[in-house]
């Protein structure tokens, strides 16, 4: 490595730390703000294309939650991250039947779940040994097609099967919202998806459902204060991409 790409990761590095700290004070003050109280959501750091030396960086900042959308970036930082032993690693990105495998056995969490096909796959290839896995259920609450995800009709029927999976264990519902500049416009989103969950927690009271995985680096207010339990930065921890 040169001395200029030296100094270049040593301010990357140097960055990220910054950010984590600045981010944390961020939630805090959402949290606040929405009458909530500290430690009711947490930071799931979205690590995809960074390499696993900044990530480390994260973690030696106090960051435990990674989400990953690329499958096979992520097994190679988890195995150059092995070492880290409480780090937890959350699988984001959209999930194919021929993933399914590898991410029932190296992830905590999968918020992608859209079909049963999926969950059905994912549930029958999760390691006994590991317990059984965590997932949400990703909606599509804008109606884009762009975007994967159940549709709210579609939501409830979905939700029984996987409730059935002995290898998976549902804790709520994950969404991409279009985008909005606007804060009110982005509440609107958000509170449909905890509207669907407070439907679930209501009709599967027995179900250890406690996540409503919303919010990233623009709209993480918004999601604070529509109840978000988990939310996503990426940018705003580890800066914009090239």
């Amino acid at each position: 490595m040169s001395d200029q790409q030296s100094c270049a990761t040593h301010d990357q590095n140097h960055a990220v730390k910054h950010n984590i700290v600045a981010i944390r004070h961020r939630l805090e003050q959402a949290l606040h703000r929405a009458g909530r109280p500290t430690g009711s959501a947490a930071l799931l750091a979205v690590s995809k294309t960074r390499p696993a030396a900044i990530l480390r960086e994260a973690f030696e900042a106090g960051q435990r939650l990674f989400g990953e959308n690329y499958l096979q970036e992520a097994l190679e930082k988890q195995q150059a991250l092995k070492d880290l032993e409480d780090i937890e690693w959350h699988y984001i990105g959209a999930l194919q039947s021929n993933k399914t495998r590898d991410v029932a056995e190296h992830f905590s969490w999968v918020h992608t779940v859209d079909r049963e096909k999926i969950a059905r796959r994912l549930s029958e290839a999760r390691p006994a040994s590991l317990g059984p896995l965590n997932v949400c259920l990703q909606v599509n609450i804008s109606g884009e097609r762009s975007k994967s995800g159940v549709t709210p009709e579609a939501l409830p029927a979905l939700a029984e099967q996987v409730l059935a999976l002995p290898g998976l264990r549902l804790r709520g519902l994950m969404s991409i919202p279009a985008i909005s500049d606007d804060p009110e416009q982005q509440r609107i989103p958000h509170a449909a998806l905890r509207e669907l969950f407070e439907q679930l927690v209501r009709r599967y009271p027995q179900a250890p459902l406690d996540t409503l995985s919303m919010g990233m680096s623009s709209d993480m207010e918004a999601a604070i204060d529509e109840g978000a339990t988990l939310v996503r930065p990426g940018t705003a921890i580890f800066g914009s991409r090239d």
